[in-house]
């Protein structure tokens, strides 16, 4: 290793990790990796991680391996494993979501991804020869999952605001009625937080004609908060068949994780494989247990009130955003539901200190659980400061997505 662990902004360089060369300081580079997340915390407010719950009760448990394998309905062999933990997660997901105590199914993933692959594997599987229509505005991982899955698809478009145009859905799927269609929603779209509308893709489905359907919802960011609030179910009136959310988004697990849903009725069984004394059914063999404990103490800790109090604050925190924003002229908005509130791309003097996902002329901050009033007012002074400097306010141009603006219940105005 050659100086110190990091550069002069505070960055580790490559060097200094380096394993092929001089002896590495290994708890110095460590140190410096706190460091350098410490640092850069107060202004990364662009990207979905909720900071407020302390995980450092469940730490002891990384002194040792514990793994998932297989199906959380069968015990691996030994005792490092917390299944127990899993299948208590998995049941209150159900029930908050309403999915049928005699038919449900799911485990816990590493991700949000992976439950998005879980689900459309399944779909694929059910209905082989359907095709997937999912929108502009999907998350990456769904383009990805078809291109493994080697599923045919049509890509839908979106309104002003980032939600699926359900008339250009009706088109595409009519054009295809006779093949089995599986429709991807997304709840919280990347840049906006929209949310499609399970009831409308199924009517659209019905009035069409299509009797293999299959709804998949990607509900990485906004699965939970909806579902605390009665507005996303799996019930049987849904029309939703498989559901996926990421449990380092909403609770805040330092280590990424999700869930996946589903109806047990619609999926194929595994396997029993001797080597790990369970049945085959994850995408994943092995799967972090240390994960599954912390989403378990998440929801042990906090329950039902708890984490609907935490996504009202987080709400009330993005409608302030707004209105101070609004205040300086910057322009912003957000969705009624929303964490995220969209506002104009910053200059470049504002957005080199700020974290912000950014598209073009439109960036975005999300409110998570745990961010603060004073974050957002220190936004708000660095950009009333740019235009005091002389920066032009941006005019009111359009949000992300081109397309006509269409009320309906879940979106909301600026």
């Amino acid at each position: 290793m050659t100086g110190g662990p990091t550069n002069q902004v505070g960055f580790l360089t490559d060097d200094a990790v380096d394993l092929g060369g001089s002896p590495v300081d290994a708890e110095t580079v460590v140190q410096a990796l706190l460091n350098q997340a410490t640092a850069g915390q107060p202004t990364a407010i662009g990207f979905p991680g909720a900071v407020d719950i302390d995980y450092t009760p469940v730490m002891p448990l990384f002194r040792q391996l514990f793994n998932n394998v297989g199906d959380p309905a069968t015990d691996p062999g030994g005792t490092a494993h917390t299944k127990a933990l899993e299948r208590a997660v998995i049941d209150w997901c159900a029930d908050l979501m309403a999915l049928p105590a005699d038919d449900r199914w799911g485990y816990v993933t590493s991700g949000g991804t992976e439950g998005n692959l879980a689900a459309l594997h399944a779909a694929r599987r059910r209905y082989p020869g359907a095709v997937v229509y999912y929108s502009q505005a999907a998350h990456y991982s769904i383009g990805k999952i078809l291109d493994i899955i080697g599923a045919p698809h049509a890509l839908v478009d979106v309104d002003e605001r980032g939600e699926m145009d359900y008339q250009h859905l009706a088109a595409l799927v009519g054009w295809r009625r006779h093949q089995a269609a599986i429709v991807v929603a997304t709840a919280g779209t990347t840049m906006t937080e929209a949310v499609d509308d399970p009831a409308r893709i199924d009517t659209v489905l019905r009035e069409v004609g299509i009797d293999r359907r299959h709804v998949h919802v990607d509900a990485a960011l906004a699965g939970i908060p909806l579902a605390l609030d009665g507005a996303l179910t799996l019930d049987e009136s849904s029309g939703v068949d498989t559901l996926a959310v990421s449990g380092h988004k909403f609770f805040g697990t330092p280590i990424p994780c999700g869930l996946v849903l589903m109806r047990d009725s619609i999926r194929r069984p595994g396997r029993h494989i001797p080597y790990t004394a369970t049945s085959d059914t994850t995408v994943s063999g092995s799967r972090c247990g240390q994960a599954t404990a912390m989403l378990w103490y998440a929801i042990a800790t906090h329950g039902r009130d708890g984490h609907r109090a935490r996504a009202a604050r987080a709400r009330d925190l993005a409608a302030y955003a707004v209105e101070q924003l609004d205040a300086v002229g910057w322009p912003a908005w957000r969705h009624r539901h929303a964490f995220t509130v969209v506002l104009a791309t910053p200059p470049p003097a504002v957005a080199r200190r700020w974290l912000l996902a950014t598209e073009g002329q439109w960036s975005h901050t999300i409110c998570m659980p745990g961010v603060t009033r004073g974050q957002i007012d220190a936004l708000v002074t660095d950009l009333h400061t740019a235009i005091r400097d002389g920066v032009t306010i941006p005019g009111q141009r359009r949000p992300p997505q081109s397309a006509t603006v269409r009320q309906h219940v879940g979106a909301g105005g600026p």
